[in-house]
């Protein structure tokens, strides 16, 4: 029988995730995930993902008009709130 004191409780991340494992072995198990720390995560990962395509639209006609077109977007709706 496992006791409250066999569980080793880490986080890497200053709580951010909470990974907890049986005390002498190497496989833990995710038991929490800061929601906000999460969509900060998505939102940085989405933003290394759209870098390149920023780049690429330098020579793309098709990706430039786009993300032209996504500015102006941005522009009104920046100018409503």
């Amino acid at each position: 029988m496992m006791k409250k004191h066999d569980v080793v409780y880490e986080s890497p991340d200053n709580g951010n995730t909470v990974y907890a494992r049986k005390l002498g072995e190497t496989v833990r198990h995710s038991i929490h995930v800061d929601p906000k720390w999460l969509k900060e995560q998505e939102l940085y990962h989405r933003w290394e993902r759209l870098k390149p395509v920023v780049y690429m639209a330098d020579n793309d006609p098709t990706l430039n008009d786009a993300i032209s077109k996504v500015e102006m977007l941005y522009a009104l709706k920046k100018t409503q709130k």
